[in-house]
């Protein structure tokens, strides 16, 4: 039935869907006698904090917001943000005749469905209105096509949601007691915290070995051109029949793995390469073998992530924050999916563009099929794919940025998917010497020709490894037989080191997480945005760094939850809540099992609580239990080496030598953005080595205050010490003066005379014509001047002393400049970025070198050099810096004004009421915060997913 039928008796439709922007889309394909709201998100979760549950409710239930003793009754409120939208809701149902649930097909969907009908009790027909893309046809069928509630789904969902309150809840705050406040653990993201963490610690105890080898160019002797070259570059394979060492014959300790193969230092490589110098080659073998490659899957949702942040540098979270706004303005199918599968429309409107772009030869003669990879994979969904029967190519859709970028993407993958395989051939040629000592040499080298690209010619898939070779690439070697004679051109010694496996980037860690079946695709994003937003990990260009509190983190879980971040057990628990979706298991009794240790029949072998053998184990509540065992000291310490401690304390890590109370003792600040990796025993000495402690410089002849010198966690400073007695809080409140050391200037060389000029800043140069004054101020990240909210640069820090108002007012004059780099050249070019097709340079910033469109600036990071830096990495950095969005501003409370040099006009009177005002919104943005992070404190316990 059409929806224009349907509405014609008059009737009134009420569709909710989950936003904004989907609500509008859908509104103009059902016209009128349809009213579409949002429901923004969830309407009712679990309460965040006591405060939010009923009166009724004491003891652990208030805690939890769970009912443990009660079946595990949750207890839902409506989120406070959210009450004037259900209001809002109701008042829209109770002019409705029927109501349609539009939420996302999949268990989140369906739970924020049921929660709806919960909450808004509705007393006319509901229907559950599903669908995978809109559009007009996809959301006219939906309504002509409702179903019913999927319960399951809905019990699916809440089971996982209880499961991870108790985990967070009963967790997090253990780590809040020995580790430091604010912490969170998660069923998932803590196991994604320990694989980056076990990562490093790979890094930390990974030993290089040095190995050589010999490359050979070898010359056919007759003339070449680009289908049949001339030459060709091998490499030494054996000596006497023994195959030379690579890089993957050592282990991780830097030692080979095997006897069988010959390690080559630099003399003796050296030594091969000179008896090889008048040896004749020929060839030995000539090995041809077929090669075929069919095409990738279409997109589902952590290959989608994986391939985006290789070709295009998004995160997994930004990746789908565009995926999101493409599939709410009809431009693709769902986002969030386990499928491969194309439905039939989908498989023929790709197979009429393969035919229309590229020509009936590359259209096999039946349409492609891919079978699903996930395990238990939920959500009849289809694959990422463009919407409709008829798919727009990106220049048709009038897309920009990202968006035009990302469904570029989605839309070649989902066309190559129903192409022809690649054909074409493998070559492998080897060829043989006698060196001038008789030994046998033997070099080979690899070639690939593509006879037809078929897909390829519409996409190829990206690659984790910077280095690896993609699948369209070729390597032609000349047309040689066995037996051939060939000339060596040259033959060169090469000296290789084994490197420590790659860090994570988020990439990798969403295909690991996958191929370990550990969380739910459609949670990725949101656990790496946990791990990074929690401090547990830090980013260094793409790869994921574990900061040394996660590594304390992890370290307590292992040593005292273990099974609560084994991977196994994690991925136990994941199949036990998908047989609880499919019906197959009970949830109460399962979480019985989980939480309180009890064996039953219905939570099946496998249970989260049992490790399948039907023994006893204990249950969440009672690995919490027993605190005392827990060392916060311990937990918290890692050896570097020479009795040399790394420590996690509150205000964060340092390295120790000795103990506090002993002679000799030493301790330092770690710098927050060194990788583990990187805390070597010769880094820490030099750590330990710099001044510490503080240095008494004497009294201020005007105060008497004694001023002392110190080293804290931003750098050296001086302050005073107020006398004894001196309020420190309250309105009589009086701060020490403080004030950095300029650069030039050394713990253990400033003098008072120094501190006492530092500490005169900021200092009045003056006021402009309207009477608004002008400072020299020192801030963290160099000189500047002050006049109102406009700052401007200096360029040396002596002008902070030395500037007169003249001089001040002529920089002022000047328009303001981006940074101290503005007016120098730039210090290499890179090309034009693809996103915003604006040239992109390298410049020399306040902060270091940076990368820049002119829109958006990109520091390069500390493995990156302005010699070394592609075009590729530049337009990576700023695509990752656009990612992240605009800087978020903090409210600061303004600086008490220091007497005009002359009287106060008009203006400036304006300009102090202007102040006045805003420190009232100040102060109430203030008591907002604070309300805002009691909230966040409260809720910091909350689950990954």
């Amino acid at each position: 039935m059409s929806p224009t039928s349907e509405t014609a008796d008059g009737g009134r439709r009420l569709v909710i869907v989950e936003s904004p922007a989907k609500a509008k889309t859908i509104k103009g394909y059902l016209g009128p006698g349809y009213v579409v709201e949002a429901s923004v998100g969830h309407i009712r979760d679990l309460p965040s904090g006591a405060a939010e549950v009923p009166e009724k409710y004491t003891g652990e239930v208030r805690r939890l917001g769970v009912d443990v003793e009660n079946d595990f009754q949750p207890i839902y409120v409506v989120n406070a943000d959210k009450k004037a939208q259900v209001r809002k809701l109701k008042e829209l149902l109770a002019e409705s005749d029927e109501l349609y649930l539009a939420t996302d097909e999949d268990r989140e969907g369906e739970a924020i469905a049921w929660h709806l009908q919960e909450v808004l009790k509705p007393k006319v027909p509901v229907h559950r209105m599903v669908f995978h893309e809109i559009t007009k046809d996809a959301i006219r069928a939906a309504v002509a096509n409702p179903r019913e509630l999927n319960t399951r789904l809905v019990d699916a969902q809440e089971t996982r949601r209880i499961l991870d309150r108790l985990y967070g809840y009963e967790v997090s705050p253990v780590l809040w007691k020995k580790v430091m406040r604010g912490l969170s653990a998660g069923r998932v993201q803590s196991v994604a915290t320990r694989l980056v963490v076990e990562r490093e610690r790979e890094r930390i105890a990974f030993r290089s070995a040095e190995y050589w080898d010999l490359t050979g160019t070898f010359s056919t002797g007759r003339a070449g051109d680009a289908s049949d070259p001339s030459s060709l570059v091998a490499r030494l394979n054996s000596v006497d029949g023994r195959r030379v060492a690579q890089g993957r014959d050592f282990g991780s300790d830097g030692r080979l793995k095997s006897d069988q193969v010959l390690h080559l230092d630099e003399a003796n490589a050296r030594a091969l390469a000179t008896a090889l110098e008048s040896a004749s080659f020929s060839v030995r073998s000539v090995e041809s073998k077929p090669y075929r490659r069919s095409p990738y899957a279409p997109f589902r949702t952590t290959t989608l992530q994986q391939e985006a942040s290789r070709k295009l540098g998004f995160g997994a979270k930004s990746t789908m924050q565009v995926a999101q706004k493409l599939y709410e303005n009809g431009f693709i199918t769902y986002m969030r999916t386990d499928s491969t599968t194309l439905s039939d429309t989908a498989v023929s409107a790709a197979r009429a563009q393969v035919t229309q772009l590229y020509g009936a030869d590359y259209l096999p003669d039946k349409p492609r099929t891919y079978a699903g990879k996930v395990k238990n994979a939920q959500e009849a969904h289809e694959a990422i794919r463009p919407s409709g029967d008829r798919f727009r190519t990106p220049a048709e859709t009038g897309l920009t940025g990202d968006q035009f970028r990302l469904y570029e993407l989605i839309w070649k993958r989902t066309v190559a998917s129903q192409m022809k395989d690649a054909v074409g051939n493998s070559v492998t040629v080897r060829i043989g010497g006698r060196a001038s000592d008789g030994r046998d040499a033997e070099f080979s080298a690899s070639g690939k020709t593509i006879t037809f690209h078929g897909f390829m010619k519409a996409y190829v898939e990206g690659a984790d490894d910077p280095n690896a070779e993609l699948d369209d690439r070729e390597r032609r070697l000349p047309q040689v037989a066995e037996g051939d004679a060939l000339s060596a051109e040259e033959v060169s010694v090469d000296g290789h080191a084994t490197k420590p496996p790659a860090r994570y980037t988020e990439a990798s860690l969403v295909k690991e997480l996958e191929e370990r079946e550990i969380g739910r695709p459609s949670t990725y994003a949101s656990i790496i945005g946990t791990i990074l937003d929690r401090g547990y990990v830090f980013k260094k260009g793409t790869a994921l760094v574990p900061s040394f509190l996660s590594f304390a983190v992890v370290n307590l879980l292992e040593k005292h939850f273990g099974r609560l971040v084994d991977y196994d057990f994690t991925a136990r628990m994941e199949d036990d809540l998908d047989r609880i979706s499919r019906g197959e298991a009970k949830a109460v009794p399962w979480l019985k099992r989980f939480y309180f240790g009890e064996g039953d029949d219905n939570a099946g072998a496998a249970s989260g609580a049992g490790n399948g053998d039907g023994d006893h184990l204990g249950g969440l509540k009672e690995l919490v239990t027993d605190l005392g065992a827990i060392d916060a000291r311990e937990i918290s310490s890692f050896p570097v080496g020479d009795g040399i401690m790394l420590r996690v304390g509150r205000y964060g890590p340092y390295v120790e030598r000795g103990e506090k109370d002993e002679e000799g003792h030493q301790r330092a600040d770690v710098p927050e953005d060194i990788a583990p990796d990187e805390l070597t025993v010769g880094y820490a000495e030099e750590l330990l080595a710099k001044p510490s402690g503080d240095f008494e410089l004497g009294a201020d002849p005007e105060s008497g205050n004694q001023i002392v010198a110190k080293d804290g966690r931003y750098g050296p400073y001086v302050t005073e010490i107020l006398p004894d007695g001196t309020p420190k809080t309250g309105k009589n409140a009086v701060k020490p003066r403080t004030a950095s050391l300029f650069k030039s200037m050394a713990l253990d060389t400033v003098t008072l005379a120094d501190a006492l000029k530092l500490m005169s800043l900021p200092r009045v140069v003056g006021a402009d014509a309207e009477g608004v004054e002008i400072t020299a101020q020192n801030g963290r990240y160099g000189p500047y001047l002050k006049k109102g909210t406009d700052s401007r640069s200096l360029t040396t820090e002596d002008q902070l002393f030395d500037i007169t108002l003249d001089e001040a007012l002529a920089i002022y004059a000047q328009p303001k400049q981006r940074g101290r780099a503005a007016a120098k050249p730039p210090l290499k070019e890179l090309g034009t970025d693809p996103v915003s097709e604006r040239p992109v340079v390298v410049k020399d910033g306040r902060f270091g070198p940076y990368v820049t469109d002119g829109e958006t600036n990109a520091t390069l990071r500390s493995d990156d050099s302005v010699e070394a830096i592609t075009p590729e990495r530049g337009y990576e950095l700023l695509a990752e810096k656009r990612a992240k969005g605009p800087a978020k501003k903090t409210a600061k409370k303004a600086p008490a004004k220091k007497a005009p040099a002359k009287k106060a006009t008009t203006a400036k009177k304006t300009a102090a009421k202007k102040t006045t005002t805003a420190k009232k919104t100040t102060a109430a943005k203030t008591t907002a915060a604070k309300k805002t992070t009691a909230k966040k404190t409260a809720a910091s316990a909350k689950s990954d997913e």
